[in-house]
């Protein structure tokens, strides 16, 4: 059939099934979700109304200046991603191509996933409370601790609660804010002992943290490179490992011994 067709011709048919077949590819959903920078939330302030750090059996000070944690959006669970969305997104300095594995447990309802972000987030809590307490040198027995963020579920706000309450407590020590007075955001996990753990999507939290007033970043040192890839104009990054290097960085800070204060 082909041999009877001019060359034109023939090459519009055989270009007919190779189109089809792109178009097919460029439908079909692929393994990834998108993220973008997301919200930011004041652990020293309130939310929906209410306290996010609310303290009793032991004196709590009044405080200035901000900590916030920070969240990236991603395409839900069930969302279809397909080429289109990944290459406008590959290009784009405020989104990052993520798999979806390292986003959402596989295998899981929307619902069930939900849970085990909202389960993830208490335990953040209850390890964050620990680790603030322990620096502190507090009978957790004796001072109660309740954290209420609606709506965001995970793990990655542990150090930035467990600097609230810190802070709250405590200041820098000397009688002042351990913020200094300033916008600090940060990311990390914590574990009950003051280790901090890797996050993801830094790049996209150092954005949120940017667009919302943050002039230092608490990242996790493992993560520099990643927070130094779309870093935004003005925002200092602080490497940390453990509670008490972040809290020695912001004591630092706030009272001008930016020499003693480690970089990415």
């Amino acid at each position: 059939m082909l041999s009877s067709l001019s060359r034109p011709r023939a090459l519009a048919v055989c270009a007919l099934p190779v189109a089809a077949l792109f178009a097919v590819v460029g439908l079909a959903p692929l393994p990834y979700a998108i993220a973008q920078p997301g919200s930011t939330a004041d652990v020293l302030g309130k939310d929906k109304g209410r306290e996010v750090i609310t303290i009793t059996g032991a004196p709590v000070r009044d405080t200035e200046g901000r900590l916030l944690m920070t969240t990236i959006v991603a395409t839900g669970p069930s969302t279809d991603v397909d080429l289109g969305d990944v290459t406008d997104a590959w290009f784009r300095a405020d989104r990052a191509v993520l798999p979806h594995d390292s986003v959402y447990p596989s295998g899981k309802s929307d619902a069930e996933i939900e849970k085990h972000n909202l389960g993830q987030m208490k335990e953040s809590q209850d390890a964050a409370t620990l680790a603030a307490l322990g620096y502190l040198k507090m009978d957790p027995e004796k001072v109660k601790v309740t954290l209420h963020l609606a709506d965001i579920g995970g793990p990655s706000a542990g150090l930035l609660f467990s600097l609230g309450i810190v802070d709250k407590l405590s200041g820098d020590g000397d009688g002042g804010d351990l913020t200094g007075g300033r916008t600090v955001a940060g990311t990390g996990t914590i574990e009950a002992d003051g280790e901090v753990g890797a996050v993801g999507g830094v790049s996209l939290k150092t954005q949120a943290a940017a667009r919302d007033g943050a002039t230092v970043f608490l990242v996790p040192k493992d993560e520099c490179s990643d927070a130094e890839a779309e870093l935004p104009k003005g925002l200092r990054l602080v490497p940390v490992t453990a509670l008490s290097d972040a809290v020695t960085s912001l004591r630092a800070l706030a009272q001008g011994q930016e020499a003693k204060v480690p970089t990415c």
